[in-house]
């Protein structure tokens, strides 16, 4: 056994003589970085909104799901809110609907709330009521803006999204949650939200949930006819 030592100790140098001459290399520095995205989007004012010069409106983002991204800007219109805008309906507050235009990534959320923070700050929008929707990928994105942003919104209304489950605990505890999901989902299954509403109302969250039974991945055909989700956002206002 004595003499293994001195091979020990000469392995231990080694590791050393090793272990500093790594550190010599460790450089600190810094750069800035900057985020850039080309998104194109819908803006839609409600009708009162150029007849007063000085009331301030609630404004609802809206993130379409994967099946709209990376195409003609104009397919944003074939679901959610920017569809029944289409077919005529009217809502009490403006919907900014940008594209992802990437057909393959993730929203880059950072970008859409520059977009968002520049559509705020050159309309009378009232920040205070700042509404948040998303459905399959937007929806997943939406409780990622959620989490990242919890001072922005008055209220979240996400349909059949990825729930980011690890970090329920970010989110603002006072914005009211409205969770859509189809029982027979095949894309995102249904216990995403399933444990995700479960977690946010054991940590005491304000959180409705609507399971549809024999839907699949389409809930947002019957999500976003919902009028009641409509007037339940209106009434939304940030305390803080």
């Amino acid at each position: 056994m004595p003499k293994t030592i001195p091979s020990l100790l000469l392995l231990m140098s080694v590791f050393l003589l090793q272990a500093c001459a790594a550190q010599s290399h460790l450089i600190q520095d810094e750069l800035e970085t900057v985020t850039k995205e080309d998104l194109k989007y819908y803006l839609y004012y409600p009708e009162d909104y150029f007849s007063s010069e000085s009331e301030s409106f609630g404004l609802l983002l809206f993130l379409h799901g994967g099946g709209e991204s990376g195409r003609a800007v104009e397919e944003i219109k074939e679901t959610g809110p920017p569809k029944l805008l289409v077919e005529g309906k009217q809502f009490p507050f403006l919907i900014l609907a940008p594209q992802n235009p990437h057909e393959k990534k993730w929203w880059n959320t950072q970008a859409v709330m520059q977009l968002l923070d520049s559509v705020v700050d050159h309309n009378r929008v009232d920040k205070k009521r700042i509404y948040l929707t998303g459905l399959s990928r937007g929806g997943s994105a939406a409780w990622e803006l959620a989490t990242q942003y919890p001072d922005t919104f008055a209220a979240l209304a996400v349909v059949c999204g990825m729930a980011p489950l690890p970090y329920a605990h970010w989110i603002d505890k006072k914005m009211p949650i409205w969770v859509f999901h189809g029982e027979q989902d095949e894309v995102i299954d249904v216990e995403e939200s399933d444990k995700m509403v479960e977690k946010l109302k054991e940590m005491g969250y304000d959180v409705r949930y609507t399971r549809y039974k024999g839907v699949g991945h389409n809930a947002w055909d019957r999500a976003y006819t919902t009028d009641s989700l409509y007037t339940w956002m209106a009434k939304q206002k940030r305390i803080n």
